[in-house]
């Protein structure tokens, strides 16, 4: 029990980080809605859980003993994020001048887009895949027995928690999105601050 809760430690300090998952999350919850937001957050869930068993396969000793693979997915995966922030900032460029969105004809993406770029995101950012590799076989015990059910434990741990945080952060935005929804100038001073925010860590990934 004070292993799994020195997991949960952990990985509070790592959700309640800033980075591409919330910015994203919260970016999507004030230009599209919270259900569009929910639906990033199964796509983030969904690319965690792949990492999960990716890290299982030993994925990560590929980054380690080949680095040109890594830093492939890792320019990939900064190049992804500086698109999104272009997105953002279309989206901002795109919006009418009046105040109600509803009649100037505004068409949100599908869900399955939504969930497409939370699951894009994650999966094009190594580290997560590097994080899973290094943090969850400090948890697990071999002398015991059961190693495949301790490992499938704690990626539940891991999915549901960065889950949760997700969800939190698009009631978080929710809240944003509710104040501006019928602004269309404070959307568009959000969305230039989230595309300038994705950008940024898109290129801090890139220099990384």
């Amino acid at each position: 029990m004070g292993d799994l809760l020195l997991f949960f430690m952990a990985l509070l300090a790592i959700y309640l980080a800033p980075g591409p998952d919330m910015i994203l999350v919260l970016g999507t919850t004030v230009s599209e809605g919270p259900r569009h937001a929910i639906a990033t957050a199964v796509g983030l869930a969904g690319a965690r859980s792949i990492h999960v068993l990716l890290a299982a396969v030993g994925l990560a000793a590929l980054f380690a003993s080949q680095p040109w693979t890594y830093h492939t997915v890792r320019l990939l995966g900064a190049a992804y994020l500086f698109y999104l922030g272009w997105q953002f900032l279309r989206k901002t460029s795109s919006l009418p001048a009046q105040s109600d969105l509803a009649t100037a004809g505004v068409t949100k993406p599908g869900y399955l887009a939504a969930f497409r770029r939370g699951l894009a995101t994650n999966l094009l950012n190594p580290k997560s895949l590097i994080f899973c590799s290094v943090l969850l076989p400090q948890f697990i015990h071999p002398e015991l027995s059961g190693v495949a059910g301790q490992f499938a434990v704690l990626a539940l741990i891991l999915v549901l928690t960065g889950f949760a945080f997700d969800l939190a952060y698009a009631l978080l935005g929710r809240g944003l999105w509710a104040l501006t929804s019928e602004s269309a100038r404070y959307q568009k001073a959000q969305n230039s601050v989230f595309a300038l925010l994705m950008m940024g860590i898109g290129v801090k990934v890139a220099l990384s």
